[in-house]
């Protein structure tokens, strides 16, 4: 497959002028990104927009209160319209009560991924539309190519310690068509620099590292405890049955933990293998058997067509990425008629906890997602 690595979008494509709504979460990335859309469009046709998502209170990731405020000195420091859009209700329901409905049956959501999903690439993107706007920017570190033939194509970002295209792999040409990431061409070393020329205020803010509506002084089992009962359970031996002792709470516990899961008596780690909230039983083993061969996925989208369909019996070669910075690896796909993929791996990897998503890349351009899917 030929592509065309050309500018991502440039005012000379459009024979209007192009308006430009640019997600600012208070950090640096965003920041740098809405001073590039200056620089190319002009401030009259960027506008700043933080979402203020969490209505609890927040310490971490994107939606506190200096976050908020970080963005909006931004803006004026680039002398652009800035709003917040007020978007708690539809995360509460869409991002937040999932994480926590998931949790309690033995699943781990991946909650930055369905806030994409269903906030910034939905939610914003309608706003986006009705307001007049006909593009949307963010600071992810992802890239937006385009074939000879028109079509979108999602690609890693510049900087491979940086890439994001892992929590973007669910967009498809609708969203792509109308998304900008203006500093996926930059290495995070470059976005720096450029915020300290530029004087931002954000320019030296760390990055943002956990889940936006879990404080760092209550962590997931304060959150978690304060709205679903938390039940003890066992410890079971994956080979044997035999019961290893307690665990404090099951509902905490995902697959291919290894945290507190100590050694066994070969002094090796001990690893989660399946977590059974029901019975209250967690079985953890050797590394070998928290291994597999595959993994089954539902909620499957495609960056562009299909590729299953026409690929001989069904069956076709990609390269799957099963955590945000996880080392990919070669495996076949292939639909099971269900609207599910069944996904095989070229060598085992740690079992992939259920609620997780894996993304999956062109084995002829490993750079290029092609899909995705959250694993059963």
């Amino acid at each position: 497959m030929f592509w065309l690595l050309s500018p991502e979008w440039s005012p000379a494509c459009e024979t209007k002028a192009v308006r430009v709504l640019v997600a600012m979460s208070g950090g640096v990335d965003s920041s740098v990104a809405a001073s590039l859309l200056v620089e190319e469009f002009g401030r009259d046709r960027v506008v700043g927009a933080t979402l203020k998502l969490w209505g609890g209170s927040s310490d971490s990731g994107c939606c506190s209160v200096a976050d908020v405020e970080d963005a909006r000195r931004v803006a004026d420091q680039l002398g652009v319209v800035h709003h917040v859009f007020n978007f708690t209700a539809e995360f509460e329901e869409r991002v937040v009560a999932p994480y926590v409905d998931g949790h309690a049956i033995g699943r781990t959501p991946n909650p930055c991924i369905e806030c994409n999903r269903y906030l910034k690439f939905d939610r914003l993107f309608d706003r986006a539309r009705s307001l007049g706007f006909d593009a949307v920017a963010t600071g992810h570190h992802a890239r937006r190519m385009t074939t000879a033939e028109g079509r979108h194509r999602l690609i890693r970002g510049a900087d491979p310690l940086k890439d994001q295209s892992y929590v973007l792999a669910m967009l498809g040409q609708d969203q792509l068509a109308r998304s900008l990431f203006p500093v996926g061409r930059l290495t995070k070393a470059q976005v720096r620099e450029e915020a300290i020329r530029l004087g931002l205020r954000t320019a030296m803010k760390p990055d943002s590292q956990d889940v936006c509506f879990i404080r760092s002084d209550e962590g997931r089992q304060g959150f978690l405890g304060d709205r679903l009962p938390l039940h003890d359970g066992r410890l079971v031996d994956d080979a044997t049955g035999e019961d290893l002792g307690p665990v404090e709470a099951v509902e905490l516990v995902t697959v291919g933990q290894r945290r507190g899961m100590g050694h066994g008596d070969d002094g090796r780690r001990r690893y989660v293998t399946a977590v059974d909230v029901p019975a209250r039983r967690v079985r953890i083993g050797t590394p070998e058997a928290a291994n597999a061969s595959g993994v089954d996925l539902h909620t499957v989208t495609w960056v562009d067509d299909d590729l299953t369909q026409g690929a001989g019996p069904g069956e076709c070669a990609a390269i799957a990425q099963c955590s945000a910075h996880g080392r990919p690896v070669g495996c076949t796909v292939r639909p099971d008629g269900n609207g599910r993929l069944a996904v095989t791996f070229a060598t085992a990897q740690r079992r992939i906890a259920p609620g997780q998503t894996v993304a999956l890349y062109d084995p002829a351009n490993p750079d290029a997602v092609i899909g995705s899917g959250i694993a059963a």
